[in-house]
């Protein structure tokens, strides 16, 4: 990432650098986000298809403006965004998303893992900008909150009368498939 010319009146070149890189990461990772969602709505199956492929959509919208919003912050703080295929793939540091066609509860299932480590890097990444910039920590807080209730969304799929998430015990994108594939059964 070359260093930017100028940035954010407040803000000294160093600390608009690292903010941007904060917010590359955070953009690399919405925008494989919003890949996966589409994914996820264009391969899901079984007997809740269209309440899953339905609740996907809003949701996506709700990504892509986050994903302009970050893009546009990395730019007003003087740095250029990197929006390509490329950028995503080399600054990833999670695996791709591992489920095709499957069911709605495999596919939920896996979703859960991946809110989980999207929710996880925002929150860093809201941690790392807070003492330097109020308002990207501001917009990053505004992402989380939205994330964080789509997440609800998807746990509410994957919960229990009793509280119990059936992905409780998941470690990867597979297992938490797998367990509330389980799930459903004993539903």
């Amino acid at each position: 990432m070359p260093t930017p010319r100028y940035t954010i009146p407040g803000l000294t070149l160093a600390e608009g650098e690292k903010v941007a890189a904060i917010l590359q990461d955070r953009l690399n990772a919405l925008n494989d986000l919003a890949l996966t969602l589409k994914h996820v709505h264009w391969n899901v199956v079984g007997p809740h298809f269209i309440a899953v492929h339905e609740m996907i959509d809003p949701h996506v919208v709700e990504v892509r403006d986050a994903v302009d919003e970050t893009a546009e912050r990395i730019a007003t703080l003087g740095v250029a965004p990197k929006g390509t295929p490329s950028a995503i793939v080399e600054g990833r540091t999670w695996n791709d998303y591992s489920l095709d066609r499957a069911t709605t509860n495999e596919h939920l299932g896996a979703l859960d893992e991946v809110y989980i480590g999207v929710i996880e890097d925002h929150r860093k990444a809201q941690a790392a900008v807070a003492d330097i910039d109020p308002m990207t920590e501001d917009m990053i807080i505004a992402q989380t909150q939205q994330l964080e209730l789509f997440h609800w969304f998807i746990r509410a799929h994957l919960e229990n009368t009793g509280g119990q998430l059936s992905t409780a015990d998941a470690t990867s994108e597979e297992s938490a498939a797998a367990a509330a594939s389980e799930g459903a059964k004993e539903a």
